[in-house]
């Protein structure tokens, strides 16, 4: 009788077990999987896009605000000027942009891939990220976003371009009557 409780126990006990294993395993796959997605998956380059932005706000920022206040070639030499800093701050930035989205980019995402992902949609992600096709698409998008983007703006510009125009009227206005009233004080 004890013999036949223990060899029960025992065998519950085995099942019990392989069934924990095999419970851990998928949950071990995913995690591979995630890792495997998470090194395909270059999301911090829009970490460092984000970090750049700050630099294409000033070139655009300087250039407007130097628009019409100096000679062109004054505004050239101002322009390269800020661009020695601007060139700089990205030479700066750039670096510590990635190295923290890379720290963040596991601890961050990898729960929510987990959780929201099952292994074999996981699989379908890394199949996705090693397609030739998709590596192909990567590869022309540069040309395909400056085509469709000079398109655009030829298409638009008729339209839009007025409307710039006196936005920067408006504000160059508002700058001119601010600095009048500031000196007047």
């Amino acid at each position: 009788m004890k013999r036949t409780l223990l060899i029960t126990a025992l065998a519950a006990f085995s099942l019990t077990h392989v069934a924990l294993v095999q419970a851990a395993a998928p949950d071990d796959e995913k995690k591979v999987l995630v890792q495997k997605v998470l090194s395909l998956w270059h999301v911090e380059d829009k970490a460092i896009e984000m970090a750049q932005h700050p630099a294409q706000n000033a070139i655009t920022g300087a250039r407007a605000g130097l628009q019409g206040r100096l000679t062109a070639a004054q505004q050239e030499a101002a322009m390269k000027d800020i661009a020695k800093d601007v060139q700089k701050y990205i030479d700066e930035a750039t670096p510590l942009a990635k190295s923290v989205a890379l720290k963040t980019k596991d601890p961050v995402l990898t729960p929510l891939l987990l959780q929201n992902f099952s292994a074999d949609e996981l699989r379908q992600l890394v199949t996705f990220f090693e397609s030739p096709v998709k590596k192909k698409f990567e590869g022309l998008l540069p040309e395909l976003h400056k085509t469709y983007l000079e398109k655009v703006a030829e298409t638009g510009k008729p339209t839009i371009q007025p409307k710039v125009d006196q936005l920067q009227k408006d504000v160059g206005l508002k700058m001119r009557a601010a600095a009048t009233l500031a000196q007047q004080q």
